[in-house]
């Protein structure tokens, strides 16, 4: 994809502990988790909606990942692997569904690695996410 990409990410499922959401890249439509909303507080809030801009990032922990730039009264909002509101706080994870995997009669997102390695070959290493 070419480097000024657009990514947008529309939320559509509110709970307390957590929000559903479904972001379009190219033809592909992954699906995301974040923490609820609290008034964008760290470690216990998803981020406000907005255009940011993303860079890749790699870390021993999360592998190859995405860093969302510039949060208002935030920092390293990444966008990594996981499964779970208990993996996050205050990033966005992705999958390629939404499933209650774990019992605990919320839906998390299924496949995240694998959705993750698709978002680093499709992605470049810069792009604009819109959060809506």
């Amino acid at each position: 994809m070419a480097t000024n990409t657009h990514v947008v990410l529309k939320r559509f499922e509110y709970h307390d502990k957590q929000v559903l959401g479904q972001m379009k890249v190219g033809g592909v439509i992954y699906r995301t988790l974040e923490l609820g909303w609290h008034n964008n507080e760290k470690k216990k809030s998803c981020i406000p909606p907005g255009t940011y801009t993303v860079v890749k990032r790699k870390s021993e922990k999360y592998g190859d990942h995405f860093h969302v730039l510039n949060v208002p009264n935030r920092d390293y909002i990444l966008i990594h692997h996981g499964n779970y509101h208990t993996d996050i706080l205050g990033c966005i994870l992705v999958g390629l569904s939404h499933a209650d995997i774990n019992g605990d009669k919320l839906r998390d997102v299924t496949s995240s690695k694998v959705a993750m390695a698709e978002l680093n070959n499709l992605l470049p290493n810069e792009f604009q996410l819109t959060i809506e």
